[in-house]
């Protein structure tokens, strides 16, 4: 209780964001639908958002270096409240883009500050209460904000304000901590090919995640209108994937421990292929079936990241692991703002059902490269313990470095 106490502002700052940035997504494209904006330009606006991530990934360290923790965090604050406000005074998609870009980059950015500011106040001791409260906080968090657009108006400007000041509002437990402000780490190299000469697998496990999180997250609304859900039933749906993808991590993480990562991941595309095509094809599914197929999915899909992960750890040096961390979320967000766009327009062409057929496209091809990498080398002998990876700035890999040196209790890698 202490602990969580002690790091209580920068966890309510994390809950604050995760609630405006988290609800944005699914109002914007429920918004889109009243203003008459076309499914394309809807997808639009969720490969705007992780644009705006990926620049606020690389941009963040830097500001850190120049202006410090607290007023970096104020400065992408700022942005993210102008991204969220902005929106009342246009009613173009365009428009809307470029405030998404904003918005993104306030949270990559807010996100790479708490993630330093945490990394230089754990010990070794507290690391893993620490690393466990923050996932709660920011996990729960999450799943409230996909419950909100049951209560939020689409393109009303009341939405928009109380999204913006839950932004704004993230700023006051961080700024008024009395944590002293730590010293700005070193920015992390960027090199995406680390990651690919490490283990191809886990690029394109990470690539996949990215084409199965974003484009669920930013167009799911769409395909939620189109088969016929009310608001807050598709406020329900969107719950039920990250609440699915909350109750995977501890199961998968042990399959993970115990067997080869790769058919571990190799299994879970299978999974979300059949639930994929479930949805894609059933026409007459009830309300709670959408919900179960939504639960399912996440069930499925979200761990890939965590897994690909471990996987390329497995193959990487002690002193390699925060550069590859921040190559994994390199590859990530440029599957993330490619996904709600390719998605969408799917959908715009073929229908609905287009979404899941495209993301179990994808898994499919997953689990094919996934048995020719099976078949060009063994797993590793020595293994990192598998950690859940938050997709959330290019510095995280510092907080979970340490947890990498934590050899599963089987590490031959046979089960």
């Amino acid at each position: 209780m202490r602990l969580v106490l002690t790091f209580a502002a920068l966890f309510l700052s994390v809950i604050l964001l995760q609630l405006s940035s988290g609800g944005l997504g699914p109002l914007d494209a429920l918004s889109g639908f009243v203003l008459e904006f076309s499914t394309t330009q809807i997808g639009l606006l969720g490969s705007a958002h992780f644009l705006g991530f990926f620049i606020g990934c690389w941009w963040a360290p830097r500001l850190m270096g120049s202006v410090g923790h607290s007023r970096g965090f104020a400065a992408f604050t700022a942005l993210g409240t102008i991204g969220i406000l902005g929106h009342v005074l246009t009613d173009s998609p365009y428009a809307w883009a470029a405030l998404r870009i904003a918005q993104g980059m306030c949270i990559a950015g807010c996100y790479t500050v708490v993630e330093a500011w945490l990394q230089a106040k754990v010990t070794n001791e507290t690391r893993g209460r620490a690393m466990g409260a923050y996932r709660v906080a920011d996990m729960g968090a999450s799943l409230v904000a996909q419950l909100l657009i049951s209560v939020l108006e689409p393109a009303h400007y009341i939405s928009y304000t109380l999204l913006a000041l839950l932004c704004t509002a993230s700023l006051l437990p961080l700024t008024l901590t009395r944590l002293d402000q730590p010293e700005t780490p070193e920015a992390p190299r960027l090199t995406p090919s680390l990651a690919w000469s490490r283990s191809p697998l886990a690029v394109a496990g990470v690539l996949v995640a990215a084409l199965s999180s974003a484009s669920f997250r930013m167009v799911g609304p769409v395909y939620g209108t189109g088969v016929g859900l009310q608001t807050n039933q598709i406020a329900l749906f969107l719950a039920a994937f990250v609440a699915g993808g909350a109750v995977s991590q501890l199961p998968v993480g042990w399959l993970a421990d115990k067997f080869d990562r790769r058919s571990v991941l190799i299994w879970l595309s299978v999974a979300a292929i059949g639930s994929c095509t479930l949805t894609a094809t059933a026409s007459n599914l009830s309300t709670a079936g959408i919900m179960a197929t939504a639960a399912l999915f996440g069930l499925t899909t979200f761990p890939i990241y965590s897994v690909s992960a471990a996987h390329a750890h497995d193959f990487a040096e002690t002193h390699e692991r925060v550069e590859l961390s921040a190559a994994l979320m390199f590859w990530y967000a440029t599957g993330a703002i490619a996904a709600p766009w390719v998605a969408s327009a799917l959908i715009q062409w073929y229908g609905p059902p287009a979404l899941f057929a495209m993301i179990g496209a994808g898994h499919a091809l997953l689990v094919v490269f996934g048995i020719i990498r099976m078949r060009a080398r063994p797993t590793a002998e020595d293994r990192t313990a598998y950690v859940y990876a938050p997709r959330t700035s290019f510095t995280v890999g510092r907080l979970m470095s340490r947890f990498r040196e934590n050899k599963t209790p089987d590490s031959s890698g046979q089960g």
